[in-house]
């Protein structure tokens, strides 16, 4: 016992030989909550701490004697603090040589010990040992313990601490018995914190550096001294915030470049592209093609974005393509009017065949040619099957071109059913118009 306190007084002497700021803990009160075990203390006393750790030889909780305490708690250094507590369970307390009553009685205990932080109470988890003397009483028995223990303290913001102890009770009186405390609790300040005076040092009196221009920059250091300026600019102004003097600067009002003279990057051709990211600085452009104009690869007039043939000169009325002879379309407009069918049907009559023929040979004779087949009927019947039968119609002969070796790619098919006449429905010569095929040769 006599090596445990003076081990604990050297440790005492050095915590405290560190450090100048005062951390040194405020009184504070506590309350807690404990379990008294005398279980667990006899073991280590019969076999050893090592032993009741490795065998796991420790009381369960809820065979132990719960009880609470209330603490006072004051700050002697940064590193320890005074501790005293009072503390009441119901317990059958092993008096030595005593039997247990099977009874529980109260059992007062109030200890004093010393709480040797390892760190200061700046920082939010601190652990620490304790150590001291108390008193107990149960029922008609008084005696004197030795608390020793391990605790952890884990500050609230200043105002409060989480307390966690674990004390090993040892008897200093022969009606004393060993036990171990457990222990967990919140602590509050209550002193009034200690506010830290500053002295106040009056700087001796210099007199200020002149600053004509009252902009920051003292005349010595400005080399504008008597126009307000900034002072990464020496004490010169800059008007435009480009980071060239105004009196450098070619556009003082406009932000720019050194190397412009303080001027922005020119745009030569005013395409909004300036000339540093422009392909074509003189001829107006637009930025997909990097300033330079949309390109016309066929020269016609017509730009390669709009030109359906942009490697073929042609008009734009024609999209950028060849204009298509009016002999071969006066040949494939009379060729539509010579197409017959089934009446009521899609089926083509073979008096068509003659007229087809003639449009594969063109299409055979110019492989750039497209036609468009529209199939269109009259009002007679429903719009729905109007529709239908105008679409078989129009895909009726796009199969027969196409079995004639026209390539499918070149042809498209569409029905209108009755919806685009070209006479009146009221009489039979104008249905008559209305039921027809038309075809439209296109090169794009």
């Amino acid at each position: 016992m006599k090596k445990i306190l003076l081990s604990l007084l050297a440790i005492v002497s050095l915590l405290n030989s560190f450090g100048q700021n005062d951390y040194k803990k405020r009184p504070a009160l506590g309350v807690h909550f404990l379990l008294n075990d005398f279980k667990t203390a006899a073991t280590i006393r019969s076999t050893s701490l090592a032993n009741v750790l490795q065998t796991k030889q420790w009381n369960k909780t809820k065979d132990m004697a719960a009880g609470l305490a209330i603490s006072y708690i004051q700050g002697l250094s940064n590193h320890i603090d005074f501790e005293s507590s009072l503390s009441g369970s119901f317990v059958d307390y092993p008096v030595p040589g005593e039997s247990l009553t099977g009874s529980t009685n109260l059992l007062l205990e109030a200890v004093a010990t010393a709480n040797i932080k390892l760190l200061t109470d700046k920082y939010w988890v601190n652990p620490y040992i304790s150590a001291g003397l108390g008193a107990a009483k149960y029922k008609g028995y008084y005696s004197a313990i030795a608390p020793i223990g391990l605790g952890l303290q884990v500050n609230l913001y200043d105002e409060a601490f989480l307390l966690i102890n674990t004390q090993y009770r040892v008897p200093i009186t022969e009606n004393a018995t060993y036990h171990l405390y457990h222990s967990i609790g919140i602590a509050g300040n209550i002193g009034k914190k200690k506010e830290v005076v500053v002295p106040v040092v009056l700087p001796p009196v210099v007199e200020a550096p002149k600053d004509r221009d009252g902009d920051g920059v003292i005349d010595a250091d400005d080399k504008c001294p008597d126009v307000a300026g900034i002072a990464s600019l020496m004490g010169c102004p800059d008007k435009d915030g480009d980071g060239i003097t105004d009196a450098d600067d070619k556009c003082p009002a406009v932000a720019g470049l050194a190397k412009y003279g303080g001027c922005p990057i020119p745009d030569t051709d005013a395409d909004g592209i300036n000339d540093e990211q422009d392909k074509c600085p003189t001829e107006k452009g637009v930025a997909r093609y990097q300033g330079c104009p949309i390109p016309d690869t066929d020269k016609d007039g017509v730009n390669d974005e709009e030109d359906k043939c942009p490697n073929e000169a042609g008009p734009a009325s024609n999209f950028g393509c060849p204009v298509i002879a009016q002999a071969v379309i006066d040949k494939i407009n009379y060729a539509a009017k010579n197409i017959f069918f089934a009446t009521g049907s899609a089926k083509l009559l073979p008096k068509s065949f003659k007229s087809l023929n003639e449009v594969v040979k063109i299409l055979g004779e110019d492989k750039t040619l497209k036609v468009d087949v529209d199939g269109h009927t009259d009002s007679q019947g429903k719009p729905d099957k109007n529709q239908t039968l105008s679409e078989n119609r129009a895909n009726a002969v796009k199969a027969y071109l196409v079995s004639k070796g026209v390539d499918e790619s070149r042809l498209l098919s569409a029905g209108h059913g009755q919806d685009q006449p070209v006479a009146d429905n009221k009489t039979a010569a104008g249905r008559a118009k209305n039921r027809r095929v038309e075809m439209k040769a296109r090169n794009y």
